[in-house]
């Protein structure tokens, strides 16, 4: 009999192994055999093309439009993408400490760190540089962004337009540290106010630092404002919400499809105050790591949620190297908050995002039983309207219009001061004036849609029929894309404001604005000093 017991299970071992390898052996095959297909249609191109082509460019695109069948963080890096995104997590590197936009025949500087080699030479938000040592922007056909990286202390000749006159500028790089809290101040009450900009290496340290600081000051509650935070390190996120979490508490976990990329991610360290009232912000462009910090806190219900529904970023990559220190940024897995949702808010399937509606969405608990859901970002408790974007004033936003008037309503206003400036109608009029100037059109689907009923009305021979109908149609989309425009008038109010403080006077004037005039950190205040109304949002 118990021989019997074993030959059977010695079978059952057999036959699953078998299935297994048979699995995996036929996965090989087939690779192998698309690669051998692939190969050789590559050489056949190559070498019977009529006209010549590149064979490095070549491959890249079959990389690239092989890897967006996917989803779009799994991606392809060459070498310099690769240092690239070190600097990203390490928050150091050797350049001239400005945020450029990258044009056709000149580079725009967008941004300046205070006392960056930039700023040291003088170079201004605005500036646009057409030459950079003896090589014309216009004439370089790789990213010239890259000309303006080199060895500490070594000098750059730049020659650059600004506002109407042009001028040549000596400068000298340098290292620059890019940190991760770049801002943070006791406020009114108590409170103590603390930007994550981004979660490098040194994320949770630099919190630490300004959370302990702010203490020593006499802050009893704390603002953590992450909006805008695209994320970065998991590991960080972790270690950031270890500041309000006591040791061994779950923050994350991932599940994946390959059984070594599923893990639990806890806190290692002695919490520096698991009782302090903590307000955290988000909006749109909080994703990925600073999901991971606003899910947990409100999942363990450590901190209130202010502002509006966080980006929906559920997926973990890790970098893969390739032949010739190149590497593959690869989505292994999902990550999930504490309660168990993932708050991936985009499905990818055949190439294409799909949104998932609300219907879909699963409803989860957090530690005190208060419900809450995934599918669609992180949704806070509670809402501000201010922070949230239409699709007008994203295409505003994307076209640096923003950006371009703020520079030209400085540059028109010689003389004009933090303290002179004033935000009335009168600037929102001049941006309107500024963007009809600009022959601005925001193109709605509903108007790719209709410009397609147009040709088929023309090919089909109906236009003549329907022309006024269209017309009308026409009419009555424009009203509505000018409605969307005053929907956002808050909104688009806040971000010139912005806009315009941060060319007189560096991100730290903005961040001084958003603690003296900003509504989302009115309402984290006015939540945090109504105690009654803190426990009750957090189910106490």
């Amino acid at each position: 009999m118990m021989k019997r017991i074993q030959l059977i299970v010695l079978t059952a071992i057999v036959a699953v192994t078998s299935y297994g390898f048979t699995t995996y052996r036929n996965d090989f095959f087939e690779i192998a055999k698309q690669i051998e297909i692939f190969t050789n249609l590559y050489k056949e191109v190559n070498m019977n093309y009529v006209d010549k082509v590149n064979p490095a460019e070549l491959m890249n695109t079959a990389i690239e439009a092989m890897l967006e069948d996917l989803d779009p963080y799994t991606v392809y890096w060459n070498e310099q993408e690769i240092q690239n995104a070190k600097i990203r997590n390490s928050g150091n590197y050797t350049g001239i400490g400005a945020d450029i936009i990258s044009k056709s025949n000149a580079i725009v500087i967008r941004n300046i760190i205070k006392s960056s080699p930039a700023d040291k030479a003088g170079l201004k938000i605005g500036d646009e540089i057409f030459k950079i040592g003896d090589i014309q922007v216009k004439d370089y056909n790789e990213d010239a962004g890259e000309l303006l990286k080199g060895a500490p202390k070594s000098e750059v000749i730049l020659e650059l337009k600004r506002h109407t006159t042009n001028k040549k500028i000596t400068l000298e790089r340098g290292v620059v540290n890019i940190k991760a809290v770049p801002f943070y101040k006791l406020l009114e009450n108590n409170t103590g106010y603390i930007v994550l900009s981004k979660f490098t290496r040194s994320a949770s340290s630099e919190v630490s630092e300004a959370f302990q600081d702010l203490k020593r000051q006499g802050a009893t509650q704390i603002v953590l404002d992450l909006r805008n935070n695209p994320g970065g390190l998991l590991s960080e996120a972790v270690n950031v919400s270890n500041v309000f979490i006591e040791k061994g508490t779950t923050i994350t976990f991932t599940k994946s499809a390959i059984e070594k990329y599923n893990q639990t991610y806890t806190t290692q360290n002695k919490a520096l105050d698991t009782n302090i009232p903590v307000a955290v912000l988000i909006n749109e462009n909080s994703a990925s790591a600073s999901e991971i910090v606003s899910g947990s806190l409100q999942d363990l219900d450590r901190a209130i949620i202010i502002g509006s529904r966080s980006f929906g970023k559920g997926l973990v990559q890790r970098p893969k190297k390739l032949n010739y220190g190149t590497q593959a940024k690869i989505t292994i897995s999902r990550y999930y908050t504490p309660s168990g949702r993932c708050i991936q808010a985009l499905d990818y399937l055949d190439g294409k995002s799909i949104r998932k509606n609300k219907d879909e969405y699963t409803e989860f608990k957090t530690k005190n039983g208060r419900s809450v859901y995934d599918g669609g970002g992180v949704r806070p408790d509670i809402e501000v309207n201010e922070e949230k974007e239409n699709e007008l004033l994203k295409e505003i936003i994307k076209g640096n219009l923003i950006f371009d008037f703020a520079n030209t309503y400085v540059n028109e206003n010689e003389g004009l001061t933090l303290e002179t400036f004033v935000m009335n109608k009168g600037v929102k009029d001049n941006f309107q004036k500024f963007i009809d100037k600009k022959n601005f059109e925001f193109e709605t689907k509903t108007d790719q849609k209709i410009k397609e009923l147009e040709q088929i009305a023309i090919t089909e021979k109906f236009l003549k029929s329907i022309e006024s109908s269209l017309v009308e149609l026409k009419k009555s989309l424009q009203k509505e894309k000018e409605n969307l425009l005053q929907e956002e008038s808050e909104t688009l109010q806040k971000l010139i404001t912005e806009a315009i403080i941060r060319k007189l006077g560096y991100d730290e004037a903005v961040y001084n604005y958003y603690t003296q005039e900003g509504e989302v950190i009115k309402k984290a205040l006015k939540a945090l000093n109504n105690k009654a109304q803190y426990k009750e949002i957090l189910g106490f």
